[in-house]
């Protein structure tokens, strides 16, 4: 199945419900940041995550930045997210780690922590972002981001995050993410129906590894709620804005002398993006040119 997102709604517009499928994107994560087992898992929700949060933006060009920021050895977990379907994110410690639960399933709450925080910044293009913090509830991303939506966005909400990883690569990734909007927020009873369903739902990577579609899934929770699902589903995929030229223009920030010290000691320069890990070189040649174009700007002005 492609990488792919889908929106629904249900209970005549009161509820709101998007899923992904993020197998692919999060295979090249995996690759290029040569994550861990447990490392892919807890980007992968977390890149899913960021396209959930930001599907449901407004305005062209709308991002959703999340770093998970915990006290376990993986470090910060960070993930950019557009309304576009595009998604990058980095591990600080991606080589990390750690014994499977005695359940069998990756230990991600103890890789990023009990104790920390979640950040969360929209931005919506203009204006200034809209930042959040709350405290992490488990680790587990999925569960904290539960309560970011609760806390600092007061809308009821259910996430459901999974990544199933072997040594072949990325089996299955994707997530759902299912809202009750304030028409329906009184219905004491669709809000127990639906916590009913969504708890004795699988974990959502097992429901995709057992060939389940997101409209199955979707039908499974909100068939006989009044669901509607959106007939164009929008494609994900990975990918990051740096560029060789972007590199170029911010090693200006060295100066002139620094830039003839790299020049003459180390023959160059070199620079890796750290959400995508692409890495840039500038040769002698390079720099000599940024600093000619330097000096010019400095006597023009």
């Amino acid at each position: 199945m492609a990488d792919q997102l889908i929106r629904a709604t249900a209970a005549k517009g009161g509820i709101r419900a998007v899923g992904a499928v993020t197998t692919a994107l999060t295979e090249e994560a995996r690759q290029r940041h040569h994550l861990s087992y447990v490392a892919t898992a807890a980007l992968g929700r977390t890149m899913t995550a960021g396209l959930l949060l930001a599907s449901s933006m407004k305005q062209r060009g709308s991002r959703v930045n999340i770093r998970i920021q915990g006290d376990g050895p993986l470090g910060t977990v960070t993930a950019d997210a557009g309304l576009d379907g595009t998604v990058r994110g980095y591990v600080d410690h991606p080589d990390v780690e750690l014994s499977p639960t005695e359940a069998g399933k990756l230990d991600v709450g103890s890789a990023v922590g009990r104790c920390g925080y979640v950040y969360v910044i929209r931005d919506v293009g203009y204006g200034h972002p809209y930042s959040s913090t709350v405290e992490l509830v488990s680790g587990e991303i999925g569960e904290d981001l539960t309560s970011y939506l609760a806390y600092s966005e007061q809308t009821p909400s259910a996430l459901m995050l999974g990544v199933f990883v072997d040594a072949t690569g990325v089996t299955t990734a994707g997530g759902m993410l299912v809202q009750v909007l304030p028409k329906a927020a009184q219905d004491d009873a669709l809000i127990t129906l639906l916590e009913s369903r969504l708890t004795a739902l699988s974990g959502f990577s097992g429901l995709l590894r057992s060939g389940q579609t997101l409209t199955d899934i979707f039908k499974q929770v909100l068939g006989d709620v009044g669901l509607e699902i959106f007939p164009d589903g929008q494609p994900l995929r990975f990918h990051c804005g740096c560029s060789r030229d972007r590199v170029l223009s911010a090693l200006k920030l060295f100066g002139v002398e620094e830039l003839r010290d790299m020049q003459t000691q180390d023959g160059g320069a070199e620079a890796t993006c750290q959400f995508c890990n692409t890495v840039y070189r500038a040769n002698r040649e390079d720099l000599q040119e940024l600093i000619h174009a330097m000096q010019a700007e400095a006597s023009a002005s």
